[in-house]
């Protein structure tokens, strides 16, 4: 099923067609019955940027719109680099939880290690670009241009670029070029207009076949497509296209998708096509958040530093007596899938933040939940392990492979409860809790409890920090532009 954006009825509006599928929240499991938690990483903050332009716009955001990690994970945390072998570090804090005053929030982080960019590996870029009819608003083509324009100028001698477009059929404009000829990538940019229907397979086809024919190993090799998602020739069924770049993905080329546009935005589809293609996927709605994606996080967008990285929670029951992941819905995996290598899962870049937030209910607080069961084999009152009786809440294990790996490595790490109040927790953990609140809020989660705006504003302010990039004040902004349409909606 998918949540479509009501038709916008304004003078002279085309129909609205955009098309988000529905979100079926997590629900609280208790800890005895089910104390595995396992699921993919996500570093795509596409339904942020996306979210930010409809409420800019004076529209409040369907709920599967909402997809609760990428609203978190829109936003940088302070999370310290890697010092051992490992390519990213991991880190967990607990506190209290800001909408339910009984229950406490873990938050898990991942950081990426640093690259230096005069130390990054070349770099095979193919821009795979939707120049069909229905990009020729502003917002679309002109501004796919000015964005790959500033990609370009991140180049050099080091990288190679290929342009491939596509409409109602598809072709090279730009052959293999060095980074450092700019002038003649930005030309060929310059050349490009919209028209025609949108035969997106044909060119992905294409596209995954001259980045392959230009492999680099150990380099970098990727695909960039940008689109509106709205795919009407050719392949056009979600499930062929999926298929279709599930297959490309064998390659060792990777895919980041940047969505364009409004009004015809199929984000459902970009957002499976980036799960099964070893990918990440932006939302561009101004040449800002172009800079954000592109220049201030090119390293994190382009450089792969590990691949099919999992996360698998073991709860406590002493401890915990129920817990439920905020978000990750479409990336949940199954118990036995965190051992077996073969399964499909989430990359990191360089310098990447991922955070993932858990609601748990502690032992001793009652929740309305099934009561627990005699089963024929194995009786509810389990024998407990040693480490049952100590202090630990959890053990975060986490999985990974290199780039260019296929046996995955094994982390582990224990988590304690040390019991502090919300504003003795750290100002990253208090604005990710604030961001979290945001989306239960949109969504109109029946998880929301006690959520406010103006709570969730209080805790953005005091957990602001240096906020460099103004990101964290805007996210301020957003809330009380939410705040006032839903307070018209009443």
């Amino acid at each position: 099923m998918a949540d479509d954006l009501p038709p916008d009825n304004g003078a002279g509006s085309p129909f609205n067609t955009e098309a988000y599928d529905t979100i079926v929240e997590n629900p609280f499991l208790r800890a005895s019955d089910a104390p595995f938690s396992t699921f993919s990483i996500d570093v795509d903050t596409a339904s942020y940027a996306n979210v930010r332009r409809m409420l800019n716009e004076g529209q409040i955001p369907p709920a599967g719109a909402v997809r609760i990690e990428e609203m978190i994970n829109y936003f940088t945390y302070d999370y310290p680099q890697p010092t051992g072998e490992h390519p990213f570090s991991v880190n967990a804090e607990i506190g209290a939880c800001p909408w339910s005053s009984r229950h406490r929030l873990v938050r898990i982080g991942l950081k990426g290690k640093e690259i230096d960019r005069k130390q990054r590996k070349p770099s095979n870029l193919v821009f795979l670009i939707d120049v069909s009819g229905s990009m020729q608003p502003e917002n679309k083509l002109p501004l796919v241009v000015k964005s790959m324009k500033l990609l370009t100028q991140q180049l050099d001698e080091r990288d190679s670029v290929t342009i491939v477009v596509y409409a109602g059929s598809s072709g090279c404009v730009l052959e293999p070029t060095s980074g450092d000829n700019k002038k003649r990538i930005i030309d060929a940019l310059d050349r490009l207009g919209a028209g025609g229907s949108t035969h997106g397979s044909e060119g992905i086809r294409l596209a995954y076949q001259m980045a392959v024919d230009r492999f680099i190993p150990g380099g970098v090799n990727r695909v960039i497509l940008c689109t509106d998602g709205d795919f009407n020739v050719g392949i056009t069924n979600r499930s062929e296209l999926t298929s279709l770049i599930e297959e490309k993905a064998k390659s060792g080329v990777f895919l980041s998708i940047l969505g364009f546009g409004m009004g015809n935005y199929k984000d459902a589809t970009l957002e499976e096509l980036t799960n099964k293609g070893n990918g990440n996927y932006a939302y561009i709605d101004t040449l800002n958040e172009a800079k954000k994606v592109l220049v201030e996080q090119m390293s994190g967008t382009l450089i792969t530093i590990a691949k099919d990285v999992k996360i698998q929670i073991e709860f406590n029951p002493v401890k915990v007596n129920a817990y439920r992941l905020i978000g990750y819905e479409n990336r949940m995996l199954r118990k036995e899938d965190f051992d077996d290598d073969k399964k499909d899962a989430g990359e990191i870049g360089a310098g990447h933040t991922v955070t993932a937030i858990y609601e748990i209910v502690p032992a001793g607080v009652e929740i309305d939940l099934p009561k627990e069961t005699d089963s024929r084999y194995q009786r509810t009152n389990k024998e407990l392990t040693p480490e049952a009786n100590g202090n630990e809440v959890m053990l975060v294990k986490l999985r990974y492979k290199h780039p260019e790996g296929d046996v995955s490595t094994l982390l582990k790490s224990a988590v304690e409860d040390r019991g502090g109040a919300l504003k003795t927790a750290s100002l990253d953990f208090q604005f990710a809790a604030a961001v979290a609140e945001f989306a239960l809020l949109l969504r109109s989660s029946k998880h929301k409890d006690r959520a406010s705006f103006e709570d969730i504003i209080s805790i953005a302010r005091v957990a602001k920090g240096a906020d460099p990039h103004g990101y964290r004040a805007e996210f301020i902004e957003l809330v009380k532009q939410a705040e006032s349409l839903f307070a018209r909606r009443r």
